[in-house]
């Protein structure tokens, strides 16, 4: 039985996509952070989720498959090399499990996307955005707030020279406290109906954002990033036992 909450034909997946790829940390998605796997904080999170009827990863690598089945999660299919490089879009990804998966029966209705490199996103995150998606009946998108603003952002000439890029009519001093808040996706959650995806439209189409904190939205994607995560797991930690 691969369904943990049989509703009906119409189904929730929770998918991890995980390459065995990476750049700028060799085996990323196995890394260490806090005494497990760091693949092993995304699949915690989603079977805590049980509004998720399958969690599976998406995977080329073995020992990203071993390690998902070991904690709890499925790997149903081997990802093909075409869609496991660093140039594969996201989108692909979705797709090709989903039809993997619809392949097999089970018939996906809605799929949220949990990225692994995203290792502090809750439970209680996957459920609000689950209800936000619901609620709006639209793509729903995880997204933190940023410091960073266009009017406050520069290139640099071949002179070093610091070129503006935002349009003329923002090229004026001003605080930053008087700008705008912006927001940005922090790869977190993503969710989307596979009606959506079956019209070849994209997670942002006229999407909802879901708000979360910075301390939730930290994203592995170099060295420092994974040294952050695990000092504020640690720190987390240790909080924890001076309480105890």
């Amino acid at each position: 039985m691969w369904s943990r909450n049989p509703r009906g034909p119409k189904l929730i997946l929770g998918l991890i996509p995980a390459r065995g790829g990476s750049k700028g940390i060799p085996h990323k998605n196995l890394a260490t952070v806090g005494g497990k796997p760091l693949i092993a904080w995304t699949i915690d999170a989603a079977l805590a989720c049980a509004s998720l009827d399958r969690i599976v990863v998406s995977s080329d690598d073995s020992g990203i498959i071993e390690t998902a089945v070991a904690y709890g999660a499925e790997a149903p299919f081997v990802r093909p090399a075409e869609l496991s490089s660093d140039t594969a879009a996201m989108l692909s990804v979705v797709c090709h499990a989903v039809s993997a998966l619809r392949s097999g029966g089970f018939q996906v209705d809605t799929v949220v996307v949990l990225q692994p490199t995203s290792p502090l996103r809750t439970a209680a995150d996957i459920r609000a955005c689950l209800a936000l998606h619901n609620e709006r009946g639209c793509p729903v998108v995880s997204v933190t707030r940023t410091k960073a603003n266009p009017a406050w952002m520069f290139s640099m000439g071949d002179d070093g020279r610091l070129l503006r890029r935002a349009p003329l009519e923002t090229q004026v001093p001003v605080r930053r406290q008087d700008l705008p808040e912006l927001v940005v996706p922090n790869g977190a959650i993503y969710v989307i109906s596979a009606g959506d995806l079956d019209a070849d439209r994209s997670f942002f189409d006229n999407a909802a954002g879901y708000l979360m904190p910075p301390e939730r939205s930290l994203d592995i994607d170099e060295p420092f990033d994974l040294d952050l995560v695990r000092l504020l797991v640690e720190a987390r930690r240790m909080g924890e036992v001076s309480r105890d």
